[in-house]
């Protein structure tokens, strides 16, 4: 018997989501239909200091005015509450005290901008973490005295001379090497807030999500988090990487960049059908639909 497909759209509510986001979730949406599966809505609510309870309103309110739909969230329930991250807290606990006792992750007290400026840690996109450089990984098992992670970074320790490989269901074959495309990676900040990498392999395996849907600027998120499936013995995902929205300079959307938001489009008259059915309004953002 084939096992139910489970896909899901996790919008993260420090801003208002804007059409890259809605596109998408409108193709997880789909995927979801056309497998006669369920989407399921979760909200990355993780860092207290940026999300914001109107941002996670209106990411709901816009997505329903766009015409997107789940069977499960924090608006509709479901067998898998709480749908906010900012709840699953003992979840991410759990899998790092794994990890730890695993002697698969250390604490660090390197910050990015640390690791940035190092001369050993090269790196050619801005927006990728830089390579953590391997004089500075400490001894296996490091780390171990801890019983709580503190008010620390924990690293996870990436293996050496291994490629990660896998099929992307839109991009085809994938392959990333370790130490060289990138290296020990967050899975726990000093804040006290887990790390985005293991917070969402914790949330998609417990939520049995078989296949995941995001943009293709999360490639390299793919790789360390198939390293963070098998450290925890849960099973992998498939994945479907999206083509990212981008404006008429060829800028791909983003909420720092204040792209043209859902709400602006939405409060400006726009109506949804159009914005689905305009190729132009998609790809380049360059005309104007008709509304």
């Amino acid at each position: 018997m084939n096992q139910e497909y489970r896909g899901r759209i996790a919008p993260t509510p420090t801003g208002h989501l804007h059409l890259g986001h809605a596109r998408t979730f409108w193709i997880a949406m789909e995927r979801a239909m056309e497998a006669g599966g369920k989407l399921i809505y979760r909200e990355e609510d993780l860092d207290p200091q940026r999300c914001r309870p109107e941002y996670a309103e209106s990411a709901i309110e816009d997505l329903r005015w766009f015409g997107c739909t789940w069977q499960e969230g924090p608006d509709c329930g479901g067998p898998h509450q709480p749908y906010q991250q900012s709840k699953r807290y003992p979840l991410y606990l759990q899998a790092w005290k794994h990890l730890k006792e695993c002697g698969l992750i250390y604490p660090c007290e390197k910050s990015r901008r640390d690791v940035a400026h190092a001369t050993q840690a090269p790196h050619t996109d801005e927006e990728q973490e830089p390579i953590y450089p391997e004089n500075w990984r400490p001894p296996i098992g490091f780390g171990q005295k801890h019983n709580e992670p503190g008010e620390l970074n924990w690293r996870f320790r990436v293996p050496d001379h291994r490629t990660l490989n896998f099929d992307d269901l839109r991009l085809g074959p994938c392959a990333f090497e370790c130490l060289r495309d990138f290296g020990d990676f967050l899975i726990w900040r000093k804040d006290g807030v887990p790390a985005y990498e293991l917070a969402v392999v914790v949330d998609d395996a417990v939520m049995n999500i078989t296949e995941v849907v995001r943009g293709e600027d999360l490639l390299i998120s793919t790789a360390r988090q198939l390293l963070l499936y098998e450290a925890l013995q849960y099973s992998a995902p498939t994945f479907y990487h999206t083509p990212l929205v981008v404006d008429a300079e060829g800028q791909r959307l983003a909420k720092r960049h204040r792209s043209l938001s859902l709400k602006e489009l939405r409060e400006a008259g726009k109506k949804p059908e159009s914005l689905r059915a305009s190729e132009a309004w998609w790809s380049g953002l360059d005309e104007d639909p008709e509304v």
